[in-house]
């Protein structure tokens, strides 16, 4: 995730601060380079001319030239100004007033408004609350049947819908049964095109009137940069839309699209998609982005990431092993898993401040099929071998190898590897654990 934007920026960055003090040259050479990196990640021209004005105002007074860190002046400067053209905080879901509360899903056919829809409806379920999907695409063969299937998955309840009704009449009629339910939100997925003309316009103009929505989110792709801006434009003309749900932001290395949409529509982005799985929603945070493309990690995600995938009760058995030293190869890789359920290594590393420059630095990439590979081995041992690992043999290191579509070699790695963790976690439990009250570990 903006990547390419990031690097740019933090080489400025350390050029900035290569020169010690700073002069008004040296800050608008560093600025030009900052409108040239945010050109190359797609950021609309005139966003990119307001943005590198109001930093080069602040920047080149009296409180950063004279300070003794100008460098780290001006960052903090392109910080702030990036958290504003984001939009400033995160501005939520209005789900008061009238209810049900209805979501309208609108955007172009590809943009993954179906699959959005069902992330929302998830996401909206583990807050508590009882969602009701629409599906009101009765024109893209098997939409409806999509979003049942995706319904089922979650168990969340879907709407009836027949391919033969109109939008309108779904809408409304989904409306009033999610009523009758006692269902709190309903999310009508909408009928997109290739590009927007005036009948998809008069037909969501037609919903909007029915249903009175309190949210007209537009489902937009990262990856299409300008061409998402222009049409968010577009829509919000038209519609009047209440917010933003970016897509395939994971794999958005320039970021054009979310660094121009609030300045543009003047509509915060309200939700981000991170991934395929249908976990992956998240709230857009202006501040923990900004801090990411400058390469400051985002540890307050990561810290929300474990509380929603890390369960609190056998985190709480696992201090206790730890105090014991009872730390099996069952227990190792029940600790795999609930790292796996937070999202890829790669998203787990770049919110962790400096892992990811020197992931960058030395080329590091890391591999999600070793983790499926010590699983693997793991599960193709006896309870007993879990349990204690010093009675793997050669025969029974052959016999996993074997188990697992692993090597010997790959067995022996991770016994190597188990064995030395056990070591620290004992060094450990020696001199930092004393004097811990129970359910305090020093990390």
């Amino acid at each position: 995730m903006f990547d390419t934007l990031s690097e740019r920026l933090n080489s400025v960055f350390k050029r900035l601060k290569g020169y010690g003090r700073l002069s008004e040259d040296n800050i608008q050479d560093g600025l030009r380079e900052v409108r040239l990196a945010l050109l190359e990640a797609d950021v609309n021209f005139k966003v990119v001319k307001d943005f590198v004005a109001r930093v080069k105002e602040r920047a080149v007074g009296q409180d950063v030239m004279e300070s003794l860190t100008p460098a780290q002046q001006v960052i903090k400067i392109v910080h702030d100004e990036l958290v504003s053209l984001l939009g400033g905080y995160n501005q939520g879901l209005n789900l008061g007033g009238r209810q049900p509360a209805v979501i309208l899903l609108v955007g172009l056919q590809g943009s993954g408004k179906t699959t959005t829809a069902a992330k929302l409806a998830r996401w909206l379920k583990s807050k508590g609350r009882r969602p009701y999907l629409v599906p009101a695409d009765v024109y893209r063969p098997a939409a409806i049947e999509q979003l049942k299937t995706l319904g089922a998955q979650l168990k969340i309840d879907v709407h009836p819908s027949e391919p033969s009704q109109s939008p309108v009449e779904i809408a409304r009629q989904a409306v009033s049964m999610a009523d009758a339910w006692r269902k709190d939100t309903v999310l009508i997925d909408t009928a997109g095109r290739l590009h927007v003309d005036e009948a998809l316009m008069d037909e969501l103009k037609e919903i909007k009137a029915a249903v009175l929505p309190q949210e007209i989110l537009l489902v937009a792709d990262a990856m299409t940069g300008q061409d998402a801006v222009n049409m968010a434009q577009k829509f919000n003309e038209e519609l009047s839309i209440t917010g933003v749900v970016l897509t395939k932001l994971e794999g958005d290395a320039r970021g054009g699209a979310a660094l121009s949409i609030q300045a543009i529509t003047g509509r915060p982005i309200k939700l981000v998609g991170v991934g395929e799985k249908l976990d992956a929603l998240e709230l857009f945070h202006p501040d923990r982005v900004a801090d990411r493309i400058l390469g400051m990690g985002d540890v307050l995600t990561l810290i929300d990431k474990a509380r929603e995938n890390i369960d609190q009760k056998k985190a709480l058995e696992l201090q206790t092993k730890l105090r014991k030293d009872a730390f099996t190869l069952e227990d190792f890789r029940d600790q795999l898993r609930q790292i796996r359920k937070m999202g890829s290594l790669e998203q787990i590393m770049s919110m962790i401040p400096g892992l990811n420059k020197i992931k960058q630095m030395k080329g590091v990439a890391p591999d999600e099929r070793e983790l499926v590979q010590i699983e693997a081995i793991i599960d193709s041992m006896t309870n007993r071998e879990r349990l204690d690992y010093t009675i793997i043999n050669a025969g029974r290191r052959r016999r996993i190898a074997m188990g697992s579509g692993t090597t010997v070699q790959d067995v022996n790695r991770l016994l190597k590897n188990y064995a030395e963790m056990h070591k620290m976690i004992k060094k450990m439990k020696k001199s930092k654990f004393r004097g811990f009250p129970k359910g305090a570990l020093p990390f």
